[in-house]
């Protein structure tokens, strides 16, 4: 319990700080300052719950601009991700209500999908592609929910359009949790009707916590059929999960 409550204790003094951040110093940097901020910001998150982040393979700084993929199994998949590269999340809006998480994420650049709405829905389509088309990397979770880790869920094609329209490439990667001795933990999963402080105080009562990130190759966006992007850029991230759970022990 000491251990966990020195792990809120840091994560209290990160939240109070990047708050102060983004609402005082933001407005006056550059985007590539505020991006390079968020990866260490992100990273020292990770560092303050005790989880590990251990990619394979090559990653991040010569990785194209383009549409990242990944499965979804926690919160912590945005600082993960975040933590390796520049990156702008596309998110459910239900992320944003969550307390000073969400006003974080909300502030600094990130888009937001608002559900059952079909203006909204292709109001999100049009602003991705921009995005893309203007070199920036955005990141999505295809699969439209969380799961505990084991098995990559179908992706959603109607996201993918925007790599599509925009012609820039699907970048695919495959997230997985171990536990200090290597075995699969779900303990960040936050799936069902978990709490965001049900997964927390997991994530801060554990022995420690590794991120494996397994990037795939890219994918270039030649087809005009989403659906069988979908389905290619999900073959590549469920055999990147499994490379993963293949060095479990």
């Amino acid at each position: 319990m000491l251990r966990a409550a020195f792990r809120l204790a840091l994560v209290g003094m990160l939240l109070l700080g990047g708050a102060v951040c983004v609402a005082f110093l933001f407005p006056w940097l550059g985007a590539d300052t505020r991006a390079r901020i968020k990866q260490r910001w992100s990273a020292a998150l990770l560092r303050a719950l005790g989880v590990a982040l251990r990619p394979d393979g090559e990653y991040a700084h010569d990785w194209p601009a383009g549409l990242v993929v990944a499965n979804h199994i926690s919160f912590l998949d945005i600082f993960v991700i975040n933590a390796l590269m520049k990156t702008v999340f596309v998110a459910k809006s239900d992320v944003a209500a969550w307390p000073v998480i969400g006003w974080l994420t909300a502030s600094t650049g990130n888009l937001f999908i608002e559900r059952g709405s079909r203006r909204a829905a292709h109001a999100i389509q049009q602003r991705m592609t921009d995005e893309l088309a203007a070199g920036r990397r955005l990141v999505i979770f295809p699969e439209g929910t969380s799961t505990p880790g084991e098995n990559v869920l179908p992706f959603h094609a109607a996201l993918l359009e925007s790599a599509i329209a925009s012609g820039a490439p699907v970048i695919c990667l495959g997230l997985a949790y171990q536990d200090d001795a290597g075995r699969m933990t779900t303990a960040p999963a936050y799936v069902g009707d978990d709490s965001l402080w049900a997964c927390l105080k997991r994530i801060v009562t554990s022995d420690g916590i590794v991120a494996r990130v397994s990037p795939a190759s890219y994918l270039a966006s030649t087809t005009t059929d989403r659906r069988h992007l979908a389905h290619q850029a999900h073959q590549r991230v469920a055999a990147a999960v499994t490379r993963i759970h293949a060095t479990t022990t």
